[in-house]
């Protein structure tokens, strides 16, 4: 089984001028094959984001124009653009929309879906959406359409705006991707009005942003995010965040923008593995946004000098190549691969921005990421690993009597969990990328123990060194939960990997069947699992706070290292190919640890540390 959301890097997606008239040329095509009578452009199948979506494909028809000076375009839009002013603008207060402000206000919204009541919850977003293709719209259709249609447009755009920020509370659903692009919309509607109103708007905007979005970031691994969706991250919607921040910067110019989005883009670099893969978020926690995306990646990428552009989207085959050889992961799709304009103001900003793909990784080291060639480490914010990759296999956090995480287990408890200040120390010598973790962690019964983790990579296999002083009882290591392999057609479930350790190794499945039990050996993927044990409906509960219940999962464990300094209790894992035997010693010296492989020397230094307490590591490679 392959996971259906997350196969090729959005790098890979061509974006030459000439796969952008593809794309064009191909919505020209299926827009002028389905436009009614009426003018109206909506997918057949289109029921929930349909506020917008007519709107969305009349503002790339209208670009296309610029382009191409298509004659065909100029009736179809205005016919579209007269359906949207008639059908699909609202000035009637939905029945049970909770999030009103002002009663009866007369102002123009777009509904998530037509019927009334039938589901209003989602009609912030949809104003958001039906704001932004209006005013690609405005930029698009000078000496297209007539001065009155093109005046009641402009009055259109100034009601949207004015019913999300003063008819409704501002960013009801705690989304930073909407609240972001409702501030985009404004500063971009900014310049179509005169000079006194439009720099007021453009002020709005930004004092939003400053006050509703920047105010409330959430702290996740020493950066600060929009929140979104009540969490500090969500893997589909934080990089739908960060191409409306540089849509932000782009068209304002205003450095909080760029700052906000380096800081959101360093971070998504840092939780990102080698082979673009990641989880976790309050939304869908393995569902990753397509083209939504690129903007942002893109521009950001260039920014902080990563390869963003690595990030799996969701490009679906369908996408990817489509009817004739047409590179379609560029806009929203119905199921059939029939295009949906919801996101079609993406499209538009990705085509006019000129920024080239960043391909190289950034070589600074990065407190919560461990990187080199194949092998990648993204810590959490406690420095656990949260993901592993090593030769394209991907390993998450096991769990074992409800703790998560990888790190030593004595009596069923997990040391992983820091109490006090853990110290990291960076290395990079002889074609080696090491880390050093020192973690001050409880037991059970309360005493202080000091956990160090060794990570060291060639770029093709990583080491795992974890010692603690002397463990009673039977202890081992927890050391992962093999998920998903790179077989070259996407990421394919799986329940064994190659993994070594010189202590002994064993591959354990829960015994107990029932959600809060995850085998690896089933199809069952850890977003359905998260989901399942989430306390909402799907598509509003938290996957991780779902995922966070999990009592147990398949797990990879690891025996102590026989021959080990007395004092200590030392565990050696090694993942990625095991086409060279693996060995270790260990020996205690003056200094700490010395620790030999077949590919490395190390000496950890003493749990005391230098003269600041900061850690100690010295690497050298081995012939």
């Amino acid at each position: 089984m392959h996971l259906p959301r997350q196969l090729g890097s959005l790098h890979d997606l061509p974006d030459t001028p000439e796969a952008y008239d593809a794309v064009l040329a191909d919505v020209t095509e299926q827009a002028l094959a389905r436009i009614t009578p009426e003018g109206n452009l909506e997918h057949p199948d289109c029921v929930d984001d349909i506020g917008d979506t007519s709107l969305g494909i009349t503002s790339l028809l209208a670009f296309t124009w610029q382009r191409t000076k298509d004659d065909r375009l100029p009736e179809a839009v205005r016919r579209s653009l007269a359906f949207h002013l008639r059908e699909r603008v609202h000035t009637d207060d939905n029945p049970g929309y909770p999030n009103l402000r002002v009663r009866n206000s007369g102002l123009p919204y777009a509904r998530y879906t037509l019927a009334a009541g039938a589901h209003p919850i989602g009609d912030w977003p949809s104003t958001v959406w039906a704001l932004l293709q209006a005013v690609n719209l405005l930029d698009a259709t000078e000496g297209l359409v007539d001065d009155g249609q093109r005046a009641e447009l402009l009055e259109v755009a100034c009601g949207y705006w004015r019913w999300l920020t003063e008819a409704t509370f501002f960013n009801p659903q705690e989304a930073g991707n909407q609240a972001i692009g409702c501030v985009v919309g404004g500063l971009m509607l900014a310049s179509h009005l005169p000079l006194d109103q439009g720099e007021s708007v453009r002020s709005r905007a930004i004092e939003l942003y400053v006050d509703k979005i920047r105010a409330h970031r959430v702290r996740d691994r020493g950066a600060l995010l929009p929140p979104e969706h009540g969490g500090a991250y969500d893997n589909n919607y934080g990089p739908i965040s960060l191409s409306f921040l540089a849509q932000a910067h782009r068209v304002s110019g205003e450095e909080i923008f760029a700052e906000d989005g380096e800081a959101l883009a360093r971070y998504i670099d840092a939780r990102l593995t080698v082979g673009g893969f990641d989880n976790g978020g309050p939304r869908y926690s393995e569902q990753h946004s397509g083209f939504e995306s690129v903007l942002g990646l893109r521009y950001f990428g260039a920014r902080i000098g990563s390869d963003l552009g690595r990030y799996r989207g969701d490009t679906l085959p369908h996408c990817l190549k489509g009817v004739g050889g047409t590179p379609r992961g560029r806009y929203a799709v119905k199921p059939d691969g029939g295009i949906d304009g919801h996101f079609a103001w993406m499209l538009v900003w990705q085509i006019q921005d000129p920024t080239p793909w960043h391909r190289t990784p950034r070589t600074a080291a990065f407190r919560h990421q461990l990187r080199a060639g194949t092998v990648s480490v993204a810590f959490d914010s406690k420095m656990t690993p949260s993901l592993i990759e090593a030769d394209g296999t991907y390993f998450l956090p096991a769990a074992v009597n409800r703790q998560h995480g990888f790190g030593p287990v004595t009596d069923g408890f997990l040391l992983c969990r820091p109490m006090g200040e853990v110290r990291v120390r960076d290395v990079s010598t002889d074609g080696l990328t090491a880390k050093l973790v020192t973690k001050p962690v409880v037991t059970r019964d309360h005493v202080l123990r000091h956990v160090q983790s060794l990570y060291v990579t060639d770029g093709t296999r990583l080491w795992t060194t974890v010692t603690v002083e002397r463990l009673p009882g039977d202890p081992y290591l927890l050391a992962g939960l093999p998920y998903v392999t790179d077989d070259g057609e996407g990421l394919r479930r799986i329940a064994e990997a190659e993994v070594s350790s010189t202590g002994g190794l064993r591959v354990t499945h829960p015994t107990t069947e029932g959600p809060e039990f995850f085998d690896a050996r089933t199809e069952t993927t850890q977003e359905l699992a998260a989901f399942a044990l989430a306390a909402d409906p799907r598509g509003y509960g938290n996957p991780d706070e779902g995922w966070a219940h999990l009592i147990a999962s398949t797990a990879i464990e690891a025996s102590p290292v026989p021959g080990a300094p007395e004092d200590l209790n030392v565990f050696a894992v090694r993942y990625g190919p095991g086409d060279r035997s693996f060995e270790t010693t260990f020996a205690r010296v003056p200094e700490g640890l010395m620790v030999r492989t077949e590919a490395f020397t190390a000496l950890i230094g003493n749990i005391a540390g230098d003269e600041r307490g900061e850690p100690i590591l010295t690497v050298s490679g081995r012939a």
